[in-house]
């Protein structure tokens, strides 16, 4: 489970035809400036999309042997980068690779509009890892005509027809996932993890027949294939060496068993071991072995996030999108915040949740802010903030679980961005005095508490199914806003003082309450375009979270809204009663997953989190006109360049960062391209 979140507005503010040059294993992109102190976090800006650099910390107190590991598991992540834009949609390898052939190799007029149409719209389609905007899921339509694009195919030589060609200007295949309430959300959504053929009815019927061999163990059906429709008869096309992305899952192989050679110590060299077997079985007994294994290895200073994981781009919860964050371990700021860590049964005991839903023994959660070396898959170029796992209650349960904070994506996020809307949305000075002031350490510490203590808090009640099952398409959403509940119960706490964390306890909390309420309410609604509905699970739950708060305290004016000149602006009275709200509907919530109620679900998320206030939503795109800084942020990653002695053995890995966002996406495409158009 991941957070794709801040809680200020620094963040609303994450080649070439089909033959591949041959590659040199240790040959690294060609692009670019060595790291220095004096650093520019910003690349470049186009449409709604801002690209950031970020460094790495402490990557020159690393040993070699922890250089070679960090670097064999960043290659191992890119290996796999064309496998998320196939799950993503069936035709966006065919689309990307004709559209890289243009973009490289048009010699004709750069000067014109359209031209600077289609190398926005390039853009755009690599930052969402296809022809689907990251975020919202709407199909991204070009703002030049088919027959421009048919022109620059033939001046270069390109061949793009068929379905391929025209998806880009029709309307079908609109949504990537689509989760309309009493829709076929499989049939509607384009998605690349269910046949053309395949419904609702289909899915839900043939994993009904799955049975784990230890029921109190329920393995993750779904998680790694593919569901396709022959004659008729449902099968699963496994992601495995041999079998559905082979070809990418072997390359990958390749690199984790050379990461597996320079394993800091044995438990985690098991892991990667178990991590292999099940790529290339693909067998799911396997996978929970490997989650087992990953989770109980906490020792060492690197670790990593890798394979089919996070399940919110299937409607239905099943399938896992590929994604890798390799991690440095940041040694100061994780000695601090892993009070929290040590204290998770005090948080556990003190929730405001049903004794029958409280967890008698907290075990396992380590808590580390990290530093990311390198990111693939789902987790770039838009990234996490956090992330908690695995992802199975019944892992998490017997054995713990794994919380980080990503903190120099966090860190580049926040010296990137300006204040500027900060100012428009506030309601007044003191508002905005308490954000500039604890606004940062109130995300760090809702990060935290969201990952460390929200995920791994409460239970289910006994012989109620996975959350997958129970509550279906809504799961994600009330899964990841009951973890920013309990983050926003906490954090308005002196226990955070106590433990040392926060040095005025109750202006954090302001400043916690403030930034979520107003991001709920109003803020977040510059990513949608008039008329849309909120699709995406994290937007879904802030919306639900505070409307539900807002409306719950109206009869004691709790949150207030008003107007000034025109302008909406919701101030919270009491932060006391906000408190109890928040504490109120937390229990809630975890009263729905642990009895798996759907009905209460269906409502909650349909009444509170998918319409949008249009007045608002026009009020609030009509003030953002004044800002050039785009809504959504991602990276470029750094390049890790291996230096080799006369031998051709590594003995130094230097750092460098590039200069392009467009060239590091064409050295990806060229080196790690793996599969084929069609999959």
């Amino acid at each position: 489970m991941k957070l794709k979140w801040i809680m200020g507005l620094a963040v609303i503010a994450g080649l070439m035809n089909a033959c591949k040059a041959e590659k040199n294993d240790l040959k690294p992109a060609t692009v670019q400036t060595e790291q220095t102190d004096a650093f520019d976090y910003n690349v470049e800006q186009f449409a709604d999309i801002k690209i950031l650099r970020y460094q790495i910390p402490g990557w020159e107190n690393l040993s070699l042997k922890e250089k070679k590991l960090v670097y064999f598991l960043t290659q191992a992540g890119l290996s796999g980068r064309d496998m998320i834009w196939d799950q993503n949609y069936r035709y966006n390898l065919t689309i990307r690779k004709a559209l890289e052939n243009v973009y490289a190799n048009y010699a004709g007029d750069k000067s014109s509009a359209d031209w600077s149409a289609f190398e926005t719209y390039m853009k755009r389609v690599w930052f969402s890892n296809g022809i689907h905007h990251h975020y919202s899921n709407e199909k991204m339509k070009p703002e030049f005509s088919s027959e421009y694009l048919k022109q620059l195919l033939a001046d270069t030589n390109t061949t793009l027809e068929g379905e391929a060609f025209e998806v880009l200007f029709n309307d079908q295949d609109s949504k990537k996932v689509d989760l309309t309430k009493g829709g076929d959300n499989v049939k509607l959504s384009a998605v690349n993890f269910y046949g053309p053929n395949v419904v609702n009815a289909d899915v839900e019927a043939f994993y009904k027949t799955k049975t784990s061999p230890n029921p109190e163990k329920p393995l993750s059906f779904g998680l790694n294939s593919k569901l396709v429709k022959e004659n008729g008869t449902l099968k699963e096309l496994t992601y495995k060496s041999g079998g559905l992305y082979g070809t990418a899952i072997d390359e990958v192989v390749k690199w984790l068993e050379k990461a597996k050679e320079v394993a800091e110590n044995p438990e985690q060299g098991k892991a990667l071991g178990l991590l292999i077997d099940y790529y290339k079985s693909g067998d799911l007994q396997t996978w929970d072995d490997y989650n087992v294994a990953w989770t109980a290895a906490t020792e060492g200073n690197i670790d990593y996030i890798n394979s089919f994981i996070e399940v919110y781009n299937d409607p239905l919860g099943y399938t896992g999108s590929y994604e890798t964050i390799v991690q440095i371990k940041d040694f100061d700021m994780s000695q601090k915040m892993e009070v929290l860590s040590e204290n998770a049964q005090w948080f556990e005991d003190n929730a405001p949740l049903m004794e029958a839903h409280k967890k008698e023994n907290v075990v396992g959660v380590t808590y580390k802010v990290v530093n990311v070396a390198g990111e693939a898959g789902d987790a770039s170029p838009s990234t996490p903030i956090g992330v908690n796992l695995p992802n199975a209650n019944w892992i998490r349960a017997a054995v713990g679980s794994k919380s980080v904070s990503l903190g120099n994506i966090i860190n580049a996020y926040n010296n990137a961005g300006s204040s500027g809307r900060l100012k428009e949305f506030v309601n007044d000075d003191e508002e905005f005095e308490l954000e500039e002031k604890y606004g940062q350490l109130a995300d760090k510490l809702h990060t935290a508490l969201h990952e460390v203590i929200g995920h791994a808090s409460g239970q289910l009640n006994p012989g109620v199914g996975e959350t997958k099952e129970t509550l279906k398409s809504y799961a994600s959403t009330l899964e990841e806003g009951r973890a920013d509940l309990v983050g926003l119960y906490y954090l308005y706490s002196p226990k955070l003082q106590e433990l040392g964390l926060v040095d005025d306890w109750k202006s954090v909390g302001k400043a916690a309450y403030d930034g979520y309420i107003r991001n709920g309410l109003m803020t977040q609604l510059i990513r949608l375009k008039i008329g849309d509905n909120i699709e995406e699970a994290h937007m879904r739950n802030r919306q639900w979270v505070a409307a539900w708060a807002y409306e719950k305290g109206m009869k004691d004016n709790v949150i207030e809204k008003i107007t000034r000149d025109g302008k909406t602006y919701f101030n919270i009275n009491d932060y006391e009663k906000l408190h109890a709200i928040f504490g109120e509907l937390l229990r809630e919530t975890q009263r729905i997953k642990s009895e798996g109620d759907y009905k209460a679900v269906e409502d909650l998320v349909e009444g509170y989190g998918v319409k949008v206030d249009q007045d608002i939503h026009n009020e609030v795109l009509e003030r953002n006109k004044q800002f050039t800084a785009a809504p959504y942020s991602g990276f470029v990653n750094p390049v890790l360049v291996p230096e080799l002695d006369k031998n051709g053995e590594i003995y130094d890995i230097k750092v460098t960062q590039p200069d392009h966002f467009d060239q590091q996406m064409l050295e990806y495409s060229k080196t790690f391209g793996f599969l084929p158009e069609m999959n």
